[in-house]
């Protein structure tokens, strides 16, 4: 099993937790640094609590409301000192059983909140196409 709405942390990657999915919006193309993008946004929550996912990409409306997921290899995000989840790809998010999690309506409203002040790390492209991080020494990969 993975981890808990509650454990999550500015900046981790490879996150896998079992959410409900509480709500969903309507994909929309939004402007990244990197062009064009589908997401789709949707509300999820576990017994611990609730936060913002963002499905990106071939992701982006592949869950529906009410349903019991699996999600493997997301990473966190902050907005507005709110920790949230985000997903890319389609085999990143497997449909389980309904029994598995709280009714809708029993999952707390409570959410993640990033302590102190979070910096996330910026990646450039290098003249090979590898990313490395601005804050990591020059030259690495």
């Amino acid at each position: 099993m993975g981890i808990k709405i509650l454990d999550l942390k500015p900046g981790m990657n490879n996150v896998n937790i079992i959410v409900r999915v509480l709500h969903v919006d309507e994909p929309k193309k939004v402007m990244t640094r990197s062009g064009e993008r589908t997401i789709s946004e949707a509300v999820v929550g576990d017994e611990t609590g609730r936060t913002k996912l963002t499905l990106w990409g071939k992701a982006s409306g592949t869950v529906k409301e009410g349903e019991v997921i699996e999600i493997t290899g997301a990473w966190t995000t902050v907005y507005k000192g709110l920790v949230q989840l985000n997903v890319g790809g389609s085999k990143s998010i497997k449909r389980l059983s309904d029994d598995i999690l709280p009714a809708k309506d029993s999952i707390p409203e409570t959410t993640p909140k990033a302590s102190g002040v979070y910096r996330p790390r910026r990646f450039k492209r290098s003249r090979q196409g590898r990313r490395y991080s601005s804050r990591s020494k020059k030259g690495a990969t």
